[in-house]
């Protein structure tokens, strides 16, 4: 198991909004919200990080102080939906939230790393999504504005 974590960035679709971050992933058909906490770490892990680093990076983004602990509640979120490339053995492993969020302290219960999720059926996926990882994918969706092209954001677009 490694200790620095690294983001994963193959087979999903990553939409970044003003106040977060909604990631498709394409295998599982999941939909990820990361709130502004979580996405700050999840664009933080890149594999050369350290959970210090990290802290660091909160502190020089102006997004605040928050402890290590805090940090590793959101590494163990990540790693719980599959959004990280490599296991990482985190603090809290064995711990339920409750005793995690105890640990971190309730200064820090404002900004907790939250990370909603979803499953969407693969048929209700085709049916409504332009997302598309070749040029191919994007016959079948007669609702998109192209029916040929895969741009770089993974929608079909002309």
């Amino acid at each position: 198991m490694e200790t620095n974590p690294k983001a994963r960035q193959k087979g999903l679709v990553v939409q970044e909004m003003p106040d977060e971050v909604l990631v498709y992933d394409l295998d599982s058909n999941k939909a990820h919200c990361l709130n502004s906490s979580a996405a700050l770490v999840w664009r933080s892990c890149d594999g050369t990080r350290t959970v210090t680093d990290i802290v660091r990076e909160f502190e020089t983004s102006g997004a605040g102080q928050v402890s290590e602990d805090f940090v590793w509640l959101a590494i163990d979120q990540l790693q719980e939906n599959q959004l990280l490339e490599n296991e990482v053995r985190t603090k809290f492993d064995g711990h339920s939230r409750r005793q995690v969020l105890k640990t971190i302290g309730l200064a820090s219960i404002v900004a907790v790393p939250v990370i909603a999720s979803l499953v969407a059926p693969p048929s209700a996926l085709a049916a409504t999504s332009c997302a598309c990882n070749v040029n191919g994918d994007c016959t079948t969706r007669s609702a998109c504005p192209s029916t040929t092209n895969c741009n770089t954001n993974f929608t079909c677009a002309t």
